[in-house]
Protein backbone atom coordinates (compact mmCIF):
# COMPACT_ATOMS: atom_id res chain seq x y z
CA UNK A 1 0.00 0.00 0.00
CA UNK A 2 1.09 3.42 -0.99
CA UNK A 3 0.18 6.05 1.53
CA UNK A 4 0.74 10.04 1.21
CA UNK A 5 1.20 12.14 4.11
CA UNK A 6 0.47 15.47 3.69
CA UNK A 7 1.97 17.76 6.77
CA UNK A 8 4.53 15.57 7.63
CA UNK A 9 7.04 18.38 8.76
CA UNK A 10 3.57 19.36 11.48
CA UNK A 11 3.41 17.80 14.87
CA UNK A 12 0.65 15.07 13.76
CA UNK A 13 2.91 14.26 11.04
CA UNK A 14 5.99 13.95 12.54
CA UNK A 15 4.88 11.83 15.13
CA UNK A 16 3.49 9.49 12.29
CA UNK A 17 7.18 9.56 10.53
CA UNK A 18 8.47 8.23 14.06
CA UNK A 19 6.45 5.19 13.42
CA UNK A 20 6.77 4.66 10.11
CA UNK A 21 9.23 1.92 10.59
CA UNK A 22 6.81 -0.10 12.08
CA UNK A 23 5.03 -0.58 9.00
CA UNK A 24 7.51 -2.08 6.37
CA UNK A 25 4.23 -3.68 4.88
CA UNK A 26 3.39 0.23 3.59
CA UNK A 27 5.60 2.76 1.50
CA UNK A 28 5.04 6.16 2.91
CA UNK A 29 5.43 8.89 0.79
CA UNK A 30 5.90 12.17 3.46
CA UNK A 31 5.51 15.39 2.25
CA UNK A 32 4.74 19.02 3.52
CA UNK A 33 4.42 22.44 0.65
CA UNK A 34 8.08 22.21 -0.75
CA UNK A 35 7.27 18.68 -1.94
CA UNK A 36 3.19 19.05 -2.78
CA UNK A 37 1.39 22.15 -3.02
CA UNK A 38 -2.08 20.81 -1.95
CA UNK A 39 -3.64 23.60 -2.53
CA UNK A 40 -2.94 22.96 -6.66
CA UNK A 41 -5.54 20.78 -7.82
CA UNK A 42 -3.57 19.80 -10.55
CA UNK A 43 -0.54 19.32 -8.25
CA UNK A 44 -2.55 16.99 -6.22
CA UNK A 45 -3.99 14.67 -8.98
CA UNK A 46 -0.59 14.35 -10.83
CA UNK A 47 1.00 13.56 -7.14
CA UNK A 48 -1.16 10.92 -6.94
CA UNK A 49 -1.56 9.46 -9.94
CA UNK A 50 1.97 8.84 -10.35
CA UNK A 51 3.12 7.46 -7.16
CA UNK A 52 -0.28 5.00 -7.45
CA UNK A 53 -1.33 6.40 -3.88
CA UNK A 54 -3.62 3.95 -2.37
CA UNK A 55 -3.98 6.44 1.10
CA UNK A 56 -4.18 9.87 2.07
CA UNK A 57 -3.77 11.13 5.81
CA UNK A 58 -3.96 14.80 5.38
CA UNK A 59 -2.16 16.51 8.44
CA UNK A 60 -1.43 19.48 6.71
CA UNK A 61 -4.04 22.21 7.84
CA UNK A 62 -4.01 26.31 8.92
CA UNK A 63 -3.84 26.15 12.23
CA UNK A 64 -2.80 29.98 13.34
CA UNK A 65 -6.42 30.20 15.19
CA UNK A 66 -5.95 33.92 15.58
CA UNK A 67 -4.38 35.11 12.60
CA UNK A 68 -7.58 32.79 10.29
CA UNK A 69 -9.81 35.68 11.39
CA UNK A 70 -7.41 38.14 8.75
CA UNK A 71 -6.22 35.32 6.67
CA UNK A 72 -9.46 33.58 5.34
CA UNK A 73 -8.07 32.93 2.15
CA UNK A 74 -5.00 31.15 2.70
CA UNK A 75 -7.32 29.06 5.41
CA UNK A 76 -9.70 28.36 3.17
CA UNK A 77 -7.88 26.80 0.97
CA UNK A 78 -5.62 24.99 3.36
CA UNK A 79 -8.58 23.76 5.48
CA UNK A 80 -11.42 23.63 3.13
CA UNK A 81 -10.28 23.47 -0.79
CA UNK A 82 -6.83 21.06 -0.47
CA UNK A 83 -8.85 18.35 1.47
CA UNK A 84 -11.59 18.44 -1.23
CA UNK A 85 -8.51 18.36 -4.34
CA UNK A 86 -7.10 15.25 -1.82
CA UNK A 87 -10.02 13.43 -1.64
CA UNK A 88 -11.25 13.53 -5.27
CA UNK A 89 -8.08 12.26 -6.45
CA UNK A 90 -7.97 9.81 -4.11
CA UNK A 91 -11.48 8.50 -4.61
CA UNK A 92 -10.63 8.14 -8.61
CA UNK A 93 -8.03 5.45 -7.55
CA UNK A 94 -11.02 4.22 -5.39
CA UNK A 95 -8.73 4.84 -1.99
CA UNK A 96 -9.22 5.95 1.14
CA UNK A 97 -8.35 9.79 2.99
CA UNK A 98 -7.89 10.26 6.91
CA UNK A 99 -9.16 13.62 7.48
CA UNK A 100 -8.14 15.40 11.00
CA UNK A 101 -10.50 18.17 11.84
CA UNK A 102 -10.81 19.77 15.31
CA UNK A 103 -13.29 20.56 18.35
CA UNK A 104 -13.43 23.98 16.71
CA UNK A 105 -16.39 22.74 14.53
CA UNK A 106 -18.42 23.18 18.07
CA UNK A 107 -19.20 26.16 19.72
CA UNK A 108 -18.43 24.87 23.06
CA UNK A 109 -22.03 25.97 24.71
CA UNK A 110 -22.81 22.00 25.09
CA UNK A 111 -22.28 20.99 28.79
CA UNK A 112 -21.37 16.96 28.24
CA UNK A 113 -19.10 16.13 25.80
CA UNK A 114 -19.53 16.04 22.16
CA UNK A 115 -20.81 12.88 19.57
CA UNK A 116 -20.15 12.58 16.44
CA UNK A 117 -23.77 13.26 15.46
CA UNK A 118 -24.28 16.54 17.25
CA UNK A 119 -25.21 19.73 14.92
CA UNK A 120 -21.37 21.73 14.44
CA UNK A 121 -22.11 25.50 14.53
CA UNK A 122 -18.61 26.78 14.62
CA UNK A 123 -17.83 30.15 16.01
CA UNK A 124 -14.55 31.12 14.07
CA UNK A 125 -12.88 31.27 11.01
CA UNK A 126 -11.32 28.31 11.36
CA UNK A 127 -13.39 26.07 12.87
CA UNK A 128 -15.76 27.00 9.74
CA UNK A 129 -13.10 26.22 7.02
CA UNK A 130 -12.56 23.06 9.04
CA UNK A 131 -16.02 22.08 9.41
CA UNK A 132 -15.98 23.04 5.25
CA UNK A 133 -13.22 20.29 4.62
CA UNK A 134 -14.82 18.01 6.45
CA UNK A 135 -18.00 18.12 4.10
CA UNK A 136 -15.89 18.47 0.96
CA UNK A 137 -14.37 15.55 2.06
CA UNK A 138 -16.97 13.45 2.86
CA UNK A 139 -18.48 14.35 -0.40
CA UNK A 140 -15.95 13.67 -2.80
CA UNK A 141 -14.36 10.10 -1.29
CA UNK A 142 -16.59 7.35 -0.29
CA UNK A 143 -13.73 5.62 2.12
CA UNK A 144 -13.39 8.93 4.00
CA UNK A 145 -12.50 8.83 7.72
CA UNK A 146 -13.11 12.14 9.44
CA UNK A 147 -11.09 12.58 12.88
CA UNK A 148 -11.80 15.80 15.47
CA UNK A 149 -9.27 16.75 17.72
CA UNK A 150 -8.67 18.72 20.58
CA UNK A 151 -5.82 20.70 21.74
CA UNK A 152 -2.70 19.10 20.46
CA UNK A 153 0.86 19.23 21.47
CA UNK A 154 3.95 16.73 21.02
CA UNK A 155 7.71 17.39 21.06
CA UNK A 156 7.55 18.73 17.58
CA UNK A 157 6.88 22.01 16.31
CA UNK A 158 5.28 25.08 18.38
CA UNK A 159 2.91 24.25 20.96
CA UNK A 160 1.08 24.85 24.53
CA UNK A 161 3.11 22.60 26.35
CA UNK A 162 6.45 24.05 25.01
CA UNK A 163 5.49 27.36 25.46
CA UNK A 164 4.19 27.15 29.56
CA UNK A 165 7.44 25.05 29.99
CA UNK A 166 9.25 28.15 28.56
CA UNK A 167 7.19 31.05 30.25
CA UNK A 168 7.63 28.90 33.44
CA UNK A 169 11.53 29.09 33.54
CA UNK A 170 11.44 32.21 32.45
CA UNK A 171 8.59 34.40 34.26
CA UNK A 172 7.65 34.90 37.92
CA UNK A 173 3.64 34.75 37.27
CA UNK A 174 1.90 33.58 34.49
CA UNK A 175 -2.22 33.84 33.89
CA UNK A 176 -3.94 30.89 32.21
CA UNK A 177 -7.68 30.64 32.00
CA UNK A 178 -9.45 28.60 33.83
CA UNK A 179 -13.10 28.89 32.09
CA UNK A 180 -12.11 26.72 28.56
CA UNK A 181 -12.57 23.23 29.31
CA UNK A 182 -11.49 19.94 27.19
CA UNK A 183 -9.04 17.85 26.94
CA UNK A 184 -5.62 17.98 25.63
CA UNK A 185 -4.20 15.42 23.40
CA UNK A 186 -0.75 14.04 22.55
CA UNK A 187 -0.18 14.33 18.87
CA UNK A 188 2.12 10.23 19.35
CA UNK A 189 -1.08 9.11 20.52
CA UNK A 190 -3.45 10.40 17.40
CA UNK A 191 -0.35 9.04 15.34
CA UNK A 192 -0.58 5.51 16.81
CA UNK A 193 -4.71 5.78 16.24
CA UNK A 194 -4.30 7.00 12.85
CA UNK A 195 -1.90 3.99 12.05
CA UNK A 196 -3.86 1.53 13.97
CA UNK A 197 -7.32 2.83 11.44
CA UNK A 198 -5.19 2.19 8.98
CA UNK A 199 -3.96 -1.18 9.33
CA UNK A 200 -7.14 -2.67 10.49
CA UNK A 201 -9.52 -1.02 7.89
CA UNK A 202 -10.14 3.20 7.54
CA UNK A 203 -13.75 2.61 7.90
CA UNK A 204 -15.68 5.65 6.40
CA UNK A 205 -17.62 8.21 8.80
CA UNK A 206 -16.58 11.34 11.51
CA UNK A 207 -14.87 9.93 14.85
CA UNK A 208 -13.62 11.91 18.00
CA UNK A 209 -9.97 11.59 19.27
CA UNK A 210 -8.69 13.15 22.36
CA UNK A 211 -6.90 11.84 25.35
CA UNK A 212 -8.92 10.61 28.16
CA UNK A 213 -10.42 13.08 30.91
CA UNK A 214 -10.93 16.57 31.22
CA UNK A 215 -9.13 20.01 32.50
CA UNK A 216 -9.19 23.48 31.91
CA UNK A 217 -5.75 25.34 30.43
CA UNK A 218 -5.00 26.40 33.88
CA UNK A 219 -5.44 22.89 35.28
CA UNK A 220 -3.20 22.00 32.07
CA UNK A 221 -0.43 24.35 32.66
CA UNK A 222 -0.34 22.99 36.48
CA UNK A 223 -0.27 19.87 35.75
CA UNK A 224 2.71 20.62 32.89
CA UNK A 225 4.71 23.03 35.87
CA UNK A 226 4.36 20.11 38.07
CA UNK A 227 5.35 17.14 36.06
CA UNK A 228 8.30 19.48 34.65
CA UNK A 229 9.65 20.13 38.57
CA UNK A 230 8.85 24.03 37.87
CA UNK A 231 8.51 25.52 41.10
CA UNK A 232 9.12 29.15 40.84
CA UNK A 233 6.39 30.43 38.43
CA UNK A 234 2.90 31.02 39.87
CA UNK A 235 0.17 30.34 37.55
CA UNK A 236 -3.12 32.69 38.21
CA UNK A 237 -6.28 31.65 36.88
CA UNK A 238 -8.01 34.45 34.50
CA UNK A 239 -11.26 34.38 32.73
CA UNK A 240 -11.50 34.53 29.19
CA UNK A 241 -12.26 37.97 29.24
CA UNK A 242 -9.14 38.74 30.81
CA UNK A 243 -7.53 36.91 28.00
CA UNK A 244 -9.32 38.51 24.80
CA UNK A 245 -8.16 37.17 21.45
CA UNK A 246 -9.20 37.45 17.62
CA UNK A 247 -10.86 34.19 17.30
CA UNK A 248 -13.69 32.66 20.18
CA UNK A 249 -12.54 29.41 21.69
CA UNK A 250 -14.98 27.25 22.88
CA UNK A 251 -15.68 26.82 26.45
CA UNK A 252 -16.49 23.47 26.00
CA UNK A 253 -15.08 21.70 23.83
CA UNK A 254 -14.60 17.37 25.31
CA UNK A 255 -15.04 15.19 23.08
CA UNK A 256 -16.55 11.56 23.61
CA UNK A 257 -14.60 8.77 22.07
CA UNK A 258 -16.86 5.83 22.57
CA UNK A 259 -17.35 5.34 18.59
CA UNK A 260 -13.43 5.05 17.88
CA UNK A 261 -12.84 2.82 20.96
CA UNK A 262 -15.49 0.48 20.13
CA UNK A 263 -15.15 0.79 16.30
CA UNK A 264 -11.00 -0.16 16.51
CA UNK A 265 -11.28 -2.13 19.89
CA UNK A 266 -8.85 0.70 21.62
CA UNK A 267 -7.88 1.78 25.07
CA UNK A 268 -7.22 5.81 24.65
CA UNK A 269 -3.90 6.69 27.27
CA UNK A 270 -5.06 9.70 30.14
CA UNK A 271 -4.24 13.07 29.24
CA UNK A 272 -1.66 13.25 32.25
CA UNK A 273 0.16 10.04 31.51
CA UNK A 274 0.59 11.21 28.13
CA UNK A 275 1.48 14.31 29.16
CA UNK A 276 4.22 13.43 31.65
CA UNK A 277 5.87 10.92 28.52
CA UNK A 278 5.87 14.37 26.19
CA UNK A 279 7.91 16.06 28.80
CA UNK A 280 10.46 13.32 29.55
CA UNK A 281 10.84 12.93 26.08
CA UNK A 282 11.50 16.72 25.73
CA UNK A 283 13.71 17.05 28.66
CA UNK A 284 16.02 14.01 27.06
CA UNK A 285 16.39 16.03 23.72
Amino acid sequence: MNILITGCNGQLGSEIRLLENNYPQYTFFNTDKDELDITNQLAVNDFINRHEIDGVVNCAAYTAVDKAETNQKLCTALNTEAPAYLAAAIDKREGWIVQVSTDYVFNGKKFTPYIETDTPCPDSVYGSTKLAGEFGVGKFCKRAMIIRTAWLYSTFGNNFVKTMLRLGSEREEIGVVFDQIGTPTYAHDLAVTILTAVENGVKPGVYHYSNEGVCSWYDFTKAIHRIAGITSCHVKPLHTAEYPTAAKRPAYSVLDKTKIKETYGMEIPYWEDSLAKCIKSLAGK
